[in-house]
């Protein structure tokens, strides 16, 4: 018998270690790249572990308050959420998320499930969730038979939030690796910023009527999995046994369904042949009906140019990232100031400022491309009718949805009488920043780099600060007469009877400006296209 007969077939428990072993590895290889990301890593290592440290005693701090489990099962059930959505948002953090790259490998399911749980338990996420769950059973533990039941609790929650994170990715890898699933991942800072300002909204209101209000939530809260894991030390504690044994029994099933999940998906994710590019080439009735909307737009290179810059906004994902966070920032901010009460009418133009500032730097999105822009551009009558047009593909989203937001502000602070005033007030507003936006396109353009997180050129970031913050505060400048008008009625007596005026005075006001700023950046674009053409190019 040869040795390579006698040596015993690899075991579920060495793969195990095996994958283990390459999730530290992957680690170790990832920080040896560079210094900024052993930066990166080693910052976020210090403040999961000093905002979980925080956790751990403000949990410790509530033992025995007579609302701890609503709170501990609400914030059991957040972080679960956070571990499903977490590979949607954001599918370049873990490499071993992406089941098929393991496809040449001879692994069965169950083993391969196994493997990839006990990696999953390694990182920085998994070490924030354990501390978060061992400060909520010490929390909720009273005796030795609630301590035991924590333990056996601790790792049964954690286990339920890893498989849910695998199970979804496993679902979705084929999106997650597509163009769409990249495009998806620029939505996670709208998650975010909404996420925020909920939290923000809610510890509010929790600050004003106390934690009680959270019973209801926590009494539905404490039969779904993972958080019934937890509920279940405070059902023991208290000596409810049976309603203890039902809410594991509950997080044990949620994570055998999870566990056959992730499995079936990992069999036909090994088996299956990838078809996401079957009807790459077949014509779509969306494609056949993309002239739609060129149909609608004016004749000539206008229309030309409105179509191009709205598909780079639908296309392009840093532009699309920056449109989707100026929309949200710009909905968030008035909205939310308005339902919790400390808002003021005029953050709805808010709104106007955030998507004015769309127009700034309008030709570093083109990069290396603008060589075809300025092969077209011969006068500053062709340079006119370019920023034109991008300033109309602008005023297309920006314009209905400037309007929108000041009239759910208005409704939500019932201030009906003031909404002319402040409709004007944001039309002049936005007018002025189409008009220096345009003007610090052509005089401070920079590139934006299409691969990596960073938005300005190795560089450039002067550039970058000149042209956004010293065109908002030109804006402000430009738009500093209807700001005076509307300060003057608002002070004067009886300026309220003629506050209506503010509305036409205010679109002249932003149509005017527009249009001058427009006519008074076409000869610079003109005479500085290979100026422009070298910055832009440099991403």
């Amino acid at each position: 018998m040869t040795r390579a007969e006698a040596a015993p077939a690899p075991g579920p428990s060495s793969v195990t270690a095996v994958f283990v072993r390459l999730k530290l590895s992957l680690l170790r290889n990832g920080l040896r790249q560079s210094g900024g990301r052993r930066a990166a890593f080693v910052t976020s290592l210090v403040v999961a572990l000093v905002f979980a440290a925080l956790q751990l005693l403000g949990l410790i701090a509530l033992r025995g308050h007579p609302h701890i489990e609503s709170v501990i099962v609400l914030l059991v059930a957040v972080v679960a959420l956070g571990w499903a959505v977490m590979p949607l948002f954001f599918p370049s953090g873990d490499e071993t998320l992406d089941a098929t790259r393991l496809v040449m490998l001879p692994l069965r399911p169950r083993p391969l499930v196994r493997a990839l749980l006990a990696a999953s338990l390694v990182g920085i996420g998994p070490l924030f969730t354990l501390c978060l769950l061992v400060g909520s059973v010490i929390a909720l533990a009273h005796g030795v038979a609630a301590t035991a039941v924590g333990v056996v609790a601790v790792a049964l929650a954690l286990l339920v939030c890893v498989a849910l994170a695998r199970a979804v990715a496993a679902a979705n890898v084929r999106l997650l690796s597509s163009r769409k699933g990249r495009d998806l991942a620029v939505l996670s800072g709208l998650v975010i910023a909404v996420g925020a300002q909920l939290v923000n909204f809610g510890a509010q209101r929790l600050g004003a009527s106390g934690l009680a209000q959270l019973a209801p939530v926590g009494d539905v809260l404490k039969w779904v999995p993972p958080a019934s894991a937890i509920a279940a030390v405070d059902a023991v504690g208290a000596g409810a046994y049976g309603t203890a044994a039902a809410q594991l029994a509950l997080s044990c099933a949620a994570l055998a369904g999870l566990l056959a999940l992730w499995a079936r998906h990992l069999t036909r994710l090994m088996t299956a042949p990838d078809g996401s590019t079957l009807n790459a080439a077949e014509p779509s009735a969306r494609r056949r009906g993309a002239g739609g909307l060129a149909r609608l737009l004016p004749a000539g290179r206008t229309g030309t140019v409105m179509e191009r810059s709205l598909r780079y906004v639908w296309r392009d994902p840093k532009t699309k990232a920056a449109w989707v966070t100026s929309l949200a920032i710009g909905l968030i901010v008035p909205v939310f100031n308005a339902l919790q009460g400390t808002g003021s009418i005029y953050f709805a133009c808010f709104a106007a400022g955030m998507l004015g500032v769309q127009m700034y730097n309008q030709f570093g999105q083109d990069t290396s491309a603008f060589w075809m822009v300025a092969a077209t551009i011969s006068d500053a009558r062709d340079a006119y009718v370019e920023l034109r047009g991008r300033a109309l593909a602008l005023l297309v989203i920006t314009l209905p949805y400037a309007v929108l937001v000041t009239i759910l502000t208005t409704a939500l602070l019932g201030a009906w009488p003031r909404l002319p005033e402040v409709l004007g007030l944001s039309l002049a507003l936005l007018g002025a920043m189409l008009a220096t936006g345009a003007w610090t396109s052509a005089r401070f353009p920079y590139s934006i780099p299409q691969e990596g997180y960073k938005n300005v050129a190795p560089g450039q970031a002067g550039l970058a600060w000149i042209s956004i913050f010293g065109g908002m505060v030109a804006a402000a400048l430009v738009c500093s007469p209807v700001i005076a008008v509307t300060i003057w009625l608002n002070v004067s007596a009886g300026g309220d009877r003629y506050s209506w005026l503010l509305l036409p005075l205010g679109a002249g006001y932003g149509a005017s400006v527009g249009w001058a700023g427009l006519r008074l950046a076409a000869p610079r674009t003109a005479a500085r296209l290979p100026e422009i053409l070298t910055a832009v190019s440099k991403g």
